[in-house]
């Protein structure tokens, strides 16, 4: 795995423009800051970035996140951000990694985004989506298109303030592998893993 740069810390810029997110549409916005570093780190280990080849990154609003997985992700592989606010996916079209597609578009498209941009099926997806303020229909629609699109042995993580994300999740995947609760953000959150049920992802990769 590839050196994160924990020391990172969100810029004012950055701060500014996530309370500005969270302002124009709070549903979509799972917190008014950025993720702290330690959040960062702990979801790029349940997610086992260094080792994934392909990445899709749900919500991942101002890019902390994206360039926390982009400093671990290998020199061969590609990470896909599908955002629909178009501040944030403007944003995060700066960054400048040949690894990263921008897509802005919403994640109920997770197939068609991926067909549209010619990228195989993903074993890593990870989301900042906040399940617990969605229309439940949706996040049902969003869990199950996920889950469908994922490789068998993929993982899905999600780093959630609420449990919700579980009851869309678990009665497709099973219980969770991983819950983890990291108190060094605000607000705190916790990180879940979830496996797609299928040979193992060793065998995948």
């Amino acid at each position: 795995m590839r050196a994160i740069d924990l020391a990172r810390r969100p810029e004012p810029s950055e701060k500014l423009a996530f309370l500005r997110g969270f302002l124009r549409d709070p549903r979509s916005v799972g917190s008014v800051i950025p993720s702290s570093r330690f959040l960062e780190r702990r979801i790029i280990g349940a997610a086992g970035v260094g080792h994934a080849r392909m990445v899709v990154e749900l919500g991942p609003g101002t890019g902390g996140t994206t360039r926390a997985i982009l400093a671990a992700l290998g020199p061969q592989s590609r990470l896909l951000c599908i955002e629909r606010d178009p501040w944030f996916a403007e944003g995060l079209g700066a960054i400048e990694d040949r690894r990263l597609i921008v897509h802005r578009g919403d994640a109920l498209d997770f197939a068609a985004t991926l067909a549209d941009h010619g990228l195989s099926a993903p074993d890593t997806v990870i989301s900042g989506i906040p399940f617990s303020t969605l229309p439940r229909p949706v996040c049902r629609q969003i869990a199950e298109r996920v889950v469908h699109g994922l490789i068998p042995g993929g993982c899905f993580v999600a780093y959630q303030f609420r449990p919700h994300v579980t009851g869309f999740f678990s009665p497709l995947m099973g219980e969770h592998e991983t819950s983890d609760l990291e108190l060094r953000n605000l607000p705190p959150m916790r990180v879940y893993r979830w496996r797609k049920r299928g040979f193992s992802a060793d065998a995948a990769r």
